[in-house]
């Protein structure tokens, strides 16, 4: 038996339980791990609160992310006593996830964790901090480089948004940071490398088709009208990486940018990412991550603190990294 916080539904209700849990109940899976970390992110507070539709069955065991301990394995690539992070592969959703003192996972799913990284540290970073590199490398891999010009990222307060922040500024590359809250944002923004700070509402006007070449490239993690607006300022030949859907799904934008101007739009997706690239991913966090980085506001909480975390953070009540002690 072990503990874990279980979400149920009654009468369409969201009910959120701390309980203990046989291991006879675990999804199936290759691999069981003894998890040391999770987080909680604005994504598992609004399926622990039951404000969104996140989760995909009942019962569920919110948790986006996890870092652990293998106790049992049925596959080669891993073997009791190995360290392993797992993040995204609608686990929290479809599949139990990290606020549990155990898990049953797809080895495919896992990455061994960085020899340079406690199981705290890799839960700062979680999934967002992957897709940020995932969306900095695509920026790279384009050809864009720092003497190109300033590159844009969109939502850089966000957790995905902060990190492209630090993990640009650590290559050299000039960052305009958009945030919703410049005036309470901006500092920290700065702190982490932004060299300029831009208000939100800004990218929120109706876009033209092309405006003025203002950025060599963008990470946007909106989209739709804020994504349309970045894509007609790019400037030729540049590159955009989109992660996000918060705007929505539609894209109010036109041809134009892409066939004038040459701008290259990649999405990316930290789940449909080949195992070799989330591992030179998570190689990269951390060999581009200052130590300063870790040293940023982390709330550290246990398992009973959770529910309260979580209608908290979904009123923009929490600022910093949550981080749970399992």
């Amino acid at each position: 038996m072990f503990k874990a916080l279980v979400l149920e539904q009654e009468d369409k209700k969201t009910l959120a339980t701390i309980r203990q849990v046989a291991t006879s109940e675990l999804p199936e899976g290759d691999v069981l791990i003894d998890v040391d970390y999770s987080s909680l992110n604005y994504k598992d507070g609004l399926a622990i609160t039951g404000k969104g539709r996140i989760v995909r069955q009942f019962p569920m065991v919110p948790g986006v992310d996890l870092t652990g301990t293998v106790a049992e394995s049925s596959d080669d690539r891993y073997h009791v006593g190995d360290k392993v992070v797992l993040t995204g592969w609608g686990v929290g959703e479809g599949h139990w996830g990290g606020m549990a003192e155990k898990a049953r996972l797809k080895a495919d799913w896992l990455v061994p964790l960085p020899t340079n990284l406690d199981g705290k540290q890799a839960m700062m970073v979680g999934t967002a901090g992957l897709t940020a590199m995932l969306c900095v490398q695509a920026i790279v891999d384009a050809g864009v480089t720092p003497d190109d010009g300033e590159i844009l990222v969109t939502g850089a307060s966000g957790g995905v948004g902060s990190v492209a922040v630090t993990l640009l500024a650590q290559l050299g590359y000039k960052v305009a940071a958009v945030t919703g809250r410049a005036e309470t944002n901006g500092p920290l923004l700065k702190q982490l490398g932004a060299t300029s700070i831009i208000d939100r509402s800004v990218f929120e006007e109706p876009a033209r088709p092309l405006d003025k070449q203002l950025w060599a490239g963008a990470i946007d993690t909106v989209g739709s009208k804020v994504l349309a607006k970045v894509l007609s300022q790019i400037n030729y030949n540049g590159a955009v990486a989109i992660c996000g859907l918060a705007g929505g799904f539609d894209l109010p934008t036109t041809v134009m940018p892409f066939i004038l101007r040459n701008v290259r739009l990649q999405g990316i997706d930290s789940v449909m990412c080949p195992f070799e690239k989330r591992q030179q991913a998570w190689q990269r966090l951390t060999e581009l991550l200052p130590a300063s980085y870790f040293e940023q506001a982390c709330r550290e909480v246990s398992l009973e603190q959770v529910a309260e975390c979580a209608e908290a953070i979904t009123n923009g009540q929490i600022t910093g990294r949550v981080v749970i002690k399992l």
